[in-house]
């Protein structure tokens, strides 16, 4: 490269996930963005974590059914991760290829935040995983739907096993989602989800307009 001449950054893919407590209202957000999108012309593909494949989604069941204490926090993690290898493989990094958007319910972060902060798992020995698995499929937006727990967890649709980990288990898990945030500015962007539907969404299309330079 010639001398004074800087590297051209690489364009962030159009893979973006959307993280958050139990409640934030992460799926109808992302339809309401996927319409967003579709209304351009563009392709998107929606999917979700754990799952995402027909083995991921047999991991999600083990993962989200059953007593609080089934598993133990490694264990956990690791389930987490498998599921998260299908889905890259099969179906978030085929999608980005051909030339999709991606709109991802959770992706890694919740692993750092629920297995890392929410039970106490070494954070260096999840992003070594994290780095191993995901390489250089990081989302290129990730947009983190900030709610009071209280509130999440009285919005939630379904009692599932995180549902039950206890208030201070979700209290330590928003933190994490914040720290998480913090430590990734150019990534991460925080919306508050206390307010109305439309408003969150005119937000978000703002996001994705300033990162990607799309007009929504």
């Amino acid at each position: 490269m010639a001398a004074g001449r800087q590297p051209i950054p690489a364009a962030p893919l159009r893979f973006i996930t959307f993280e958050g407590g139990e409640g934030a209202g992460k799926s109808t957000q992302i339809r309401s963005l996927a319409e967003s999108l579709r209304a351009t012309g563009a392709g998107v593909t929606i999917t979700r974590e754990p799952g995402g494949t027909p083995g991921a989604e047999q991991i999600r069941a083990l993962l989200v059914e059953g007593a609080a204490g089934r598993w133990q926090a490694e264990s956990e993690a690791l389930l987490h991760f498998a599921a998260r290898a299908e889905h890259l493989a099969h179906v978030v990094r085929p999608a980005l290829a051909a030339g999709d958007w991606v709109l991802c319910d959770r992706f890694a972060d919740s692993t750092i935040a629920y297995q890392g902060y929410g039970q106490g798992i070494d954070l260096a020995w999840l992003w070594t995983l994290r780095r191993h698995i995901v390489g250089d499929t990081e989302p290129g937006l990730t947009i983190l739907l900030d709610l009071p727990v209280e509130t999440g967890l009285a919005r939630a649709e379904t009692e599932q096993r995180y549902e039950r980990m206890g208030l201070d288990f979700h209290r330590r898990l928003a933190e994490g989602f914040r720290a998480i945030a913090a430590a990734d500015p150019e990534r991460c962007r925080t919306i508050d989800a206390g307010g109305d539907v439309a408003g969150i969404a005119a937000a978000i299309r703002a996001l994705v307009t300033a990162r990607y330079a799309v007009t929504l």
